[in-house]
Parts: C-alpha cells; sequence; structure tokens
C-alpha cells in the first residue's frame, strides 16, 4: 500500500478573542486543549457527561459553558472550530464528518485524518511564539526541537520582545521616513541589542540586591 505524503499546511497564529469553539470531551487531554483556548480568550462551549476538576472549576467561575450530555449534532452550528478529546472513535468520525459539513474546522485529538488543523510544538515566551510542526509526520522530533528553542530562547525574550513593542511605538511617534524608521527598527533587534537589554537587566538586578 502506498503511503500518502503529509498534508501541505498553512501556518498561521489565530485571534480567537469571542470566537465561539466547541470542545466535546472534558479529560485531561481536553483540559490541555481548553486551558489554550482559554489563554486565547475564545467563548468556549463544552459537551461532556463529566469532566475533571479543573474544568468543573472553570465552569462554576463561568469560564466556559459546559453542557453535561454526550455530543449532538446541533452543538456545531455556529462555531467557528471545535475540538475533540473522547474516548470514543465512532464519536470522533460523526464530529468531524458533521464539521466538514458545517464548515467548521476540526481538530480530532491524535488523530491526523480527522483533523483541519495540528496542534504545534510552542515555545512561549510572552508575545514571541515560536511554532514547529512536522505535518504529522512525528510529534516526537517537534517536541524535541521545541526543547531545543527553549534553550536557545530563553526567558529573557519575554521582556526583550516587550521593549521592542514599546519601542516600535514610540519611533511610530516619531518623524522619520519609512525607511529610517525600519532601519531603526531592524537595528533594535539585533543580537547587539539584545546583549546590551541583558546586560541592563542583569545590572538592574544587581542593584536591587544591594
Amino acid at each position: 500500500m502506498t503511503r500518502q505524503p503529509p498534508p501541505k499546511l498553512f501556518p498561521l497564529f489565530l485571534k480567537l478573542e469571542n470566537r465561539p469553539c466547541l470542545v466535546v470531551g472534558a479529560g485531561t487531554i481536553a483540559e490541555g486543549k481548553i486551558e489554550g483556548l482559554l489563554e486565547a480568550e475564545a467563548k468556549i462551549q463544552l459537551v461532556a457527561p463529566e469532566a475533571t476538576r479543573k474544568v468543573q472549576q472553570w465552569a462554576a467561575e463561568k469560564k466556559l459553558t459546559w453542557q453535561q450530555r454526550n455530543f449532538e449534532p446541533g452543538d456545531l452550528e455556529g462555531m467557528f472550530l471545535v475540538i475533540a478529546a473522547t474516548n470514543s472513535p465512532a464519536v470522533h468520525e460523526q464530529i468531524f464528518a458533521e464539521a466538514q459539513r458545517q464548515g467548521v474546522l476540526c481538530n480530532v485529538v491524535d488523530v491526523p485524518h480527522l483533523c483541519d488543523f495540528y496542534y504545534p510544538a510552542v515555545v512561549r515566551r510572552g508575545p514571541l511564539q515560536i511554532a514547529i510542526s512536522t505535518s504529522g509526520e512525528s510529534p516526537a522530533l517537534a517536541q524535541r526541537l521545541r526543547k531545543e528553542l527553549e534553550i536557545q530562547f530563553g526567558p529573557e525574550y519575554e521582556g526583550w520582545v516587550r521593549a521592542l513593542g514599546e519601542a516600535r511605538a514610540e519611533i511610530a511617534t516619531r518623524d522619520l521616513s519609512p525607511d529610517d524608521r525600519k532601519d531603526l527598527l531592524h537595528q533594535l533587534a539585533t543580537e547587539e541589542f539584545f546583549q546590551v537589554f541583558k546586560d541592563h537587566i542583569k545590572k538592574a538586578k544587581e542593584d536591587n540586591k544591594l
């Protein structure tokens, strides 16, 4: 049997704030997916007969709406995307088929052929996010690369990226030509200026200890 080549993916970062997103299942795996949607400030609808303690707490805090029952096809109406993480392959097939019919983006966890999108391995440093995907070929490799990048891009990058954002906003107020503005922004993003930033933070910490 000829093996199908991996799908060609279009990489992007989605803004999910207030977008209706459905999660089917509320076990340990689904909990992690829900947490990511909460961080993105999505409007979460959850369908599951049972839920982990943390998910129950989120529901009690009104961070999501929990329908304590099994999935029904009508649950997908008006949804932007759906994430399914149950223990039933038949339910997963049903969810994917209905999502395709209604034009809803679908991710059935750990079932690549029932996914319109995959979760990448992500390095997060505040506003900086580095996503890695192998198109489902080797999640283990993606995880290894993530760990390597976490070392290369340490926690100090979070503060630096925020500082660059503040500098960009300030530079936008200056009377500069587009080319001069671009050159200055690129200069601030160099390794040399990153070292200056790290030295400044190190000195500030040492001063606070005195």
